[in-house]
């Protein structure tokens, strides 16, 4: 007989949903390392090559790509973007809600 799974619904962010403290600014700063990685993809860049054109050593640049972000502030991976010759924009505007605002990147 199968044994039947619980399943929960999650809240959309997976830092929320694991209990790490500032899910909101985790999340941010994943979707960021994710679009620096999609840049270094398309400028088809090894991760030396990239490493010099952010700052950083090729060992750091590896790190971040695997999801190790949490010793970079999100100044600093925006100054990234930068690098590879992307505007930021900051808005701010009302939330939709009653609620907390959100913070989302979008490329």
């Amino acid at each position: 007989m199968a044994k039947k799974s619980k399943i929960t619904r999650g809240s959309g962010n997976v830092f929320a949903d694991l209990g790490l403290d500032l899910p909101e600014e985790h999340l941010v700063k994943a979707r960021l390392v994710i679009l620096i990685a999609k840049m270094i993809e398309a400028e088809g860049l090894t991760q030396a090559q990239a490493a010099t054109k952010i700052g950083l050593r090729q060992p750091d640049v590896s790190k971040l790509l695997r999801g190790k972000f949490e010793g970079f502030s999100l100044e600093r991976l925006l100054n990234f973007v930068r690098a590879f010759g992307s505007d930021v924009e900051i808005k701010v505007k009302p939330s939709r809600s009653k609620q907390e605002g959100r913070i989302l990147v979008s490329a």
